[in-house]
């Protein structure tokens, strides 16, 4: 029986490196989600349940603060439990990526949320069910992770972060909103990519 590794072969990462990975994704992936999402909401005459209000401004900022800390500190948890698994990790290599990745990823929940949450869950909740509409987007939010070549590991580790926040924009009081969920979602991404797994390096874990 081979063993698994324990040691962690870190790959550093420099700004030039995440851009480079970045500006595609940007046109190939994340424009298109912002495209579907808008059009959407101009022939839907800006429908609520696509979640762009914010709801109950003090129900979705209670929840965002109690699970955004839990968010970040699972991620980097997570992170460290399966790098040791694989035996590899990128890492930025200094303070200035890990913050450039963490702009890209407050970017990049938001929109996740609006499609995945907003538009999915959203719109089949209102055409089906809110069950229906859960289950549907929560599954498609953690698949579609594999299709960036992703391990399954990884894209598994992001029911973690899916269920809960499907759960969040479905049960949460008053008016759906992505206000409550795109927060901690931003959070959960840092923990796992960028400035988590700096924070890993920093403290001698990896």
């Amino acid at each position: 029986m081979s063993e698994r590794p324990t040691r962690v072969r870190v790959s550093l990462t420099s700004v030039a490196d995440s851009w480079r990975w970045m500006r595609p994704d940007l046109l190939m992936r994340l424009a298109p989600f912002i495209a579907a999402y808008l059009a959407v909401w101009l022939l839907t005459s800006r429908a609520s349940w696509l979640g762009l209000g914010v709801g109950r401004p003090s129900v979705q900022l209670t929840f965002a603060a109690i699970v955004t800390p839990l968010s970040f500190v699972a991620a980097v948890t997570v992170q460290l439990w399966l790098s040791r698994r694989r035996g590899a990790l990128n890492v930025p290599a200094g303070p200035r990526d890990a913050a450039f990745q963490a702009g890209f990823y407050c970017l990049n929940g938001p929109i996740e949320e609006a499609f995945f949450r907003g538009l999915v869950q959203g719109g089949l909740t209102v055409t089906l069910t809110a069950p229906v509409g859960f289950v549907i987007a929560t599954t498609a939010y953690v698949l579609y992770h594999r299709l960036g070549g992703w391990p399954w590991a990884d894209t598994f580790a992001t029911a973690l972060i899916g269920v809960p926040l499907g759960l969040a924009f479905w049960l949460l009081p008053g008016p759906a909103s992505l206000l409550g969920v795109a927060i901690p979602h931003i959070a959960a991404t840092c923990g796992f990519l960028g400035p988590g797994p700096y924070l890993l390096k920093k403290l001698r874990l990896v």
